[in-house]
């Protein structure tokens, strides 16, 4: 017996949860010559949503995740690495004749996949306006390649006025669709929403907000080894309830419930027990990330956890607490869907316990 949920990796088929007014819109975009950016905090599923959408159209994609560029450079041998994932080197060969500086490729027998490194220059520029050009050599018309930027808003730590250097490169291309998906919502906004950035208006703009409460709960409901309907009820209500309808956490308290029903057969006090499980297998990671954490931090840390919002605490300047939350929510510890709130509900059941 397989337990039915997933969490932590890209999911799909029964593993996916709902999404499909989300998933046909994506497709609908992946279907006209337009761009795509989309916005959620992490570990709302933006991936997972792209991926079964490109998994729909048939399409050849490649996927970089902006976080793991060390240089333009970098991010020029990546973007060629992934490219031959989906290509024969024999096929696209031919067409690298164009590149001013030839890369070294190599065989990972470790991976069986390709490695591409290239020798130190003065304008790492000339590598990725190649590699981008390359991209549009292998696209066609008819198959058009989807590609696809993870985590877009560090392309403004990367280099400075790397931003604008790109979107000169991509704005040329044809039978290319670009998907650029951001969690840091403020930095995607001044991205592409303020006039004088060079991606304004580049492509449509979405939003994925939390699983409507029905949905999930009818998919958490029909997932649960449990038949008598009003003990199934308050059950996953009460996971819900402490997730918030996060999908990643939802997915990970669902599956240790699944567990303790399933093995150990527990019923009555079977959430409790799977947070308090959860939460004391993480508590050396929560106690390292509270050490780290400034005074301010904890602090808004501390408020959130009781439902307060930072910036009403009068104790702490607002000038403070802004830019508090702004850091917080940078590094992944807080979201804003309606309110503020801490990502992590285990987290935020730990800091409770500080009290």
């Amino acid at each position: 017996m397989k337990n039915p949920f997933k969490f932590g990796v890209l999911v799909d088929n029964e593993f996916f949860t709902d999404r499909n007014e989300e998933l046909r819109e994506v497709q609908r975009t992946l279907d006209s010559e337009n761009h795509l950016i989309l916005i959620s905090p992490r570990r709302f599923g933006k991936s997972s949503l792209v991926a079964k959408a490109v998994k729909a159209s048939g399409r050849p994609c490649i996927s970089l995740n902006m976080q793991n560029m060390l240089s333009v450079d970098d991010f020029a041998s990546k973007l060629l690495r992934e490219l031959f994932r989906q290509y024969p080197m024999e096929r696209i060969r031919h067409l690298m004749s164009h590149f001013r500086i030839v890369p070294t490729i190599s065989t990972n027998p470790m991976t069986n996949g390709v490695d591409v490194s290239f020798q130190p220059v003065l304008n790492s520029m000339v590598l990725l306006e190649d590699a981008m050009a390359l991209i549009e050599k292998v696209s066609t018309e008819d198959k058009r390649l989807i590609v696809v930027f993870d985590e877009f808003q560090e392309i403004l730590n990367i280099r400075k006025g790397l931003d604008k250097q790109l979107r000169s490169i991509m704005q040329e291309q044809e039978h290319l669709n670009f998907v650029l998906l951001g969690s840091q919502e403020s930095m995607m906004t001044e991205i592409f929403e303020r006039k004088k950035s060079p991606f304004y208006h580049f492509g449509k703009l979405m939003h994925l907000n939390k699983i409507p409460y029905d949905d999930f709960k009818e998919y958490v409901s029909v997932r649960l080894p449990l038949k008598e309907q009003e003990k199934l009820n308050d059950i996953v209500e009460e996971i819900l309830t402490f997730t918030g309808l996060h999908p990643y956490y939802t997915q990970q308290l669902s599956a240790q419930v699944w567990d303790m029903m399933t093995y150990e057969g527990l019923v009555d006090g079977v959430v409790a027990e799977a947070i308090n499980n959860i939460v004391r297998t993480h508590d050396l990671d929560f106690e390292r990330l509270w050490l780290n954490f400034n005074r301010t931090d904890r602090s808004i840390m501390m408020n959130l956890s009781k439902g307060i919002n930072p910036l009403q605490n009068r104790q702490v300047a607002t000038s403070t607490s802004f830019s508090g939350i702004k850091r917080l929510m940078k590094n992944g510890y807080v979201i804003r869907v309606t309110d503020y709130e801490i990502e992590d509900p285990f987290f935020k059941r730990w800091i409770i316990g500080l009290r």
